[in-house]
């Protein structure tokens, strides 16, 4: 079973179902398809990502290979995605192609990294206003970059910032090719026609070939792959490492980490989907391995970023995929494809490519789920949405994901804050604490109206989890005490953790204490809080006969203590 675990999903699927003609057949077909729909979408991303279309194919060969031979998923298909169109663009603008190569090959390395460390849980848990706020932000970017194309305009350099392209554009706006427009137009309505009454035909290969005929037959004054880029090659380029410096890696690193956090999320984003639609069960880990070997092998045989597509992967499983053989088929036949096809490849227009993207940008931004989020969610969400979404197009990437996740964690304090309290359980008096049930003594076997509280003696709970964020209110108890009592009784038998400030502050807690000759006597502590404490030396500080298991145990020791 362990070495299960840890081979490739490609040979583990067949060890342990076996591989029979009738799943080759399956795989085969799927793979096909799949590699149909690549085709177009590979050279696609590649152009608006700044590069030339034949690193997209190279990616989509290579590290399709990769990502379904070493993968976690079973249904995975790997290659250049929409994700990746911004920050690659960003890069290659700063740093150039170089820069980029240096980046996705360190982005590589992390991934594998994170994967050996076991952090694919982890990324689940990146908050889904982020990931959709960040999504449709893309998806927002990658529509303004495809309008020089659309409309045909003669534009030498585009800029990556959201609001300089469309200066650009209004200025621009009097040099519209109109052949292209309507190219670009006509090629929209067909995309969607198509979609809508065929959803079985592959509507991106037939507008590449409806459009690619036009344009030569009526010999339109269009801009092409070949009249832009020249001509293909017919296989793939020979292996070689990037050409690295301490000075390039510095410059590159923040990217980098961009890249492998994206691609890290948008792949298992990717698996979730797939086993939700088929009932299997991805490794996250492995995923990432394969990930990060797959980026590593893109940029030495010349291509760039990649991540699991889920678009493709999607249309793999209802292909009729069995195994992750189909992805290796599909990586095998773009090989093919542009082998054969070359020479016909440069005879599609941009203007059906820039169609194809802004239909691809359609289906990314997720549109339905942004407004319900907000309109429909919790403010807090909303807010966390509409930061990560405007960073995202105004500023950048980086800025937008770092901010959403860090206010999304703030806002998660605040939460966790909200629902912690301490309270004087003799009075029912509480301590900075909002919206919270008072406890019902007749119910509680431990409640305090079934005992005797001696003179002198006063009783506090704390309830949730004592960490950095509401550790300053336990300051504010003494304060609130007028008398200090001999002994001062906290019950914790509602705090699942303490974190070490909350932990300090308990010391300064017992300080204060000390200095008003007050003993102080913990009563409920659990054992999680029992081993933080040893291991501060705190027990020893209060003394190991004043940490209690519950409040009767409290109320026998303060009683040994009101007697010395």
């Amino acid at each position: 079973m362990n070495l299960l675990f840890w081979l490739p999903r490609s040979i583990s699927i067949i060890l342990k179902h076996g591989y029979t003609l009738k799943n080759f057949y399956a795989d085969s077909i799927a793979g096909i398809t799949v590699a149909i729909i690549a085709l177009p979408l590979a050279m696609a991303f590649a152009i608006a990502s700044g590069v030339s279309p034949e690193k997209g194919l190279f990616t989509a060969i290579v590290a399709g290979f990769f990502i379904s031979f070493l993968g976690g998923s079973r249904y995975q298909i790997g290659g250049p995605t929409g994700a990746f169109v911004v920050v690659l663009y960003t890069v290659i603008l700063k740093h150039g192609y170089d820069g980029l190569v240096i980046a996705t090959f360190l982005a590589g390395i992390m991934l594998i990294l994170m994967g050996l460390f076991k952090l694919g849980n982890i990324i689940k848990f990146i908050p889904y206003p982020v990931t959709v706020g960040f999504t449709t932000g893309i998806a927002l970017i990658i529509f303004s970059s495809q309008m020089k194309d659309f409309f045909g305009l003669s534009i030498e350099k585009m800029p990556a910032d959201f609001t300089e392209q469309w200066a650009i554009y209004a200025h621009e706006i009097f040099s519209v090719n109109f052949y292209a427009l309507g190219i670009a137009f006509v090629s929209l309505l067909f995309l969607f026609k198509l979609r809508s009454m065929y959803p079985k035909v592959p509507a991106p290969i037939v507008v590449i070939i409806l459009s690619s005929l036009a344009v030569s037959l009526f010999n339109l004054p269009v801009e092409t792959i070949g009249s832009k880029f020249g001509a293909l090659p017919t296989t793939l380029p020979e292996p070689s490492l990037p050409d690295f410096s301490l000075e390039k890696i510095r410059a590159v690193f923040p990217d980098a980490i961009t890249i492998a956090l994206l691609g890290a999320i948008e792949s298992l984003l990717s698996c979730v989907v797939a086993d939700g639609m088929t009932g299997d069960r991805h490794h996250s880990n492995k995923e990432l391995i394969a990930q990060g070997s797959a980026n590593i092998a893109s940029i030495i045989f010349g291509g760039i970023a990649a991540t699991g597509a889920i678009a493709r992967t999607a249309t793999n499983i209802k292909s009729g995929a069995f195994s992750p053989i189909s992805g290796i088929i599909h990586a095998l036949m773009l090989l093919f494809f542009m082998f054969v096809f070359s020479k016909f490849i440069t005879l599609i227009p941009l203007a059906t490519l820039a169609a194809i993207l802004v239909v691809v940008a359609w289906n990314m931004s997720e549109f339905h789920h942004f407004k319900a989020i907000a309109l429909k969610s919790e403010k807090n969400d909303a807010i966390v949405l509409m930061m990560t979404f405007f960073l995202t197009v105004l500023i950048d990437l980086n800025t937008g994901v770092q901010t959403g996740i860090m206010l999304a964690g703030l806002l998660f304090i605040k939460r966790m804050i909200d629902v912690t309290d301490i309270q004087n359980r003799q009075q029912n008096n509480i301590i900075s604490f909002e919206d919270e049930d008072e406890e019902v003594e007749g119910k509680d076997p431990d409640a305090l109206s079934l005992r005797v509280i001696p003179d002198g003696v006063e009783v506090y709970e704390i309830n949730g989890p004592f960490f950095f964020g509401v550790a300053d209110r336990l300051k504010n108890v003494i304060d609130v005490v007028q008398n200090p009592p001999k002994v001062f009784i906290l019950r914790m038998r509602h705090v699942p953790m303490i974190d070490a400030t909350g932990l300090h502050a308990l010391e300064e807690f017992f300080d204060s204490c000390k200095v008003s000759h007050t003993t102080l006597v913990l009563s409920g502590v659990n054992k999680t809080l029992r081993t933080k404490m040893q291991r501060s030396g705190f027990d020893t500080k209060l003394g190991i006969e004043n940490i209690t298991h519950n409040i009767d145990k409290a109320l026998e020791r303060t009683k040994k203590i009101l007697e010395e």
